[in-house]
This record gives structure tokens, sequence and C-alpha cells, in this order.
């Protein structure tokens, strides 16, 4: 009697956590797009044979080829940067606000302007 209350709880779990996993939505609402496999299959094996019939020499450039793409991707993403996601991202995003606090508020039109340079001038020429 244990053992089959115990296969009944496990398949409920089971069951349960299946049907969960179906109900996660999912962020891209576009449907995904049909593949042809016959395609696919068709054009790795091509490659295959493309690879195979390629002399040592041919390969050492695809290699080399290769390798330089793969560190111009690397110092691509050093240069820039890796994109913040969560914690991080907050992070940035609130030392970006503190920095732009004190920075001017836009004025309203050219009157408002050409006070606001005036007081400007009349700081500078003070100190």
């Amino acid at each position: 009697m244990n053992k089959l209350v115990i296969a009944l709880t496990a398949g409920a779990f089971a069951l349960g956590s299946v049907a969960a996993m179906a109900q996660v939505p999912t962020g891209d609402k576009t449907p995904a797009q049909p593949v042809d496999q016959a395609k696919l299959k068709a054009e790795r094996d091509a490659a295959k044979a493309a690879a195979a019939k390629m002399t040592p020499e041919e390969k050492a450039a695809a290699k080399k080829a290769k390798s330089a793409a793969k560190q111009k991707q690397v110092t691509e993403i050093e240069k820039v940067g890796n994109i913040p996601s969560g914690p991080q991202k907050a992070e940035a995003v609130k030392k970006n606000v503190d920095a732009t606090k004190g920075d001017p508020k836009a004025l309203p039109d050219k009157k408002a302007k050409q006070e606001a340079l005036k007081q400007q001038e009349k700081k500078s020429s003070g100190q």
C-alpha cells in the first residue's frame, strides 16, 4: 500500500510540474517558423563533404580565419563591454540618474534662455 501511495504522489508531482512548465509564458509571441529538416541535413552534409575535400593548407587557413573572427568578436565585447542585466543594470541606471540630477533643466522659451545666460555671465565675471 505504501508503494502505491508513493507512486501516485510521484506521478502527481511529475504531471503537476509538466503542466506548470507548459503554462509558463514566453516573451516571444510570434509563432515559430517551420524548419525544413531535410534541407538542414543536406546543408550539413554538403559542409562536411566540402571540409573533407579541403587540403591541410586550406583547413589551416579556415581555422585561422575562424580564430581571427572570434578574436575580433571578443575585442568588440571588451571595447563595448557586456550589457548589464539584473542587479548590475539597476545599479547602472541608479548611478546614471544620480549623475544627471544636478543637470540644468531645459528652458521653455527664448526669454528664459537669455535670462539664464545673463545670470551665468554675471557668475563667471564675479569670480
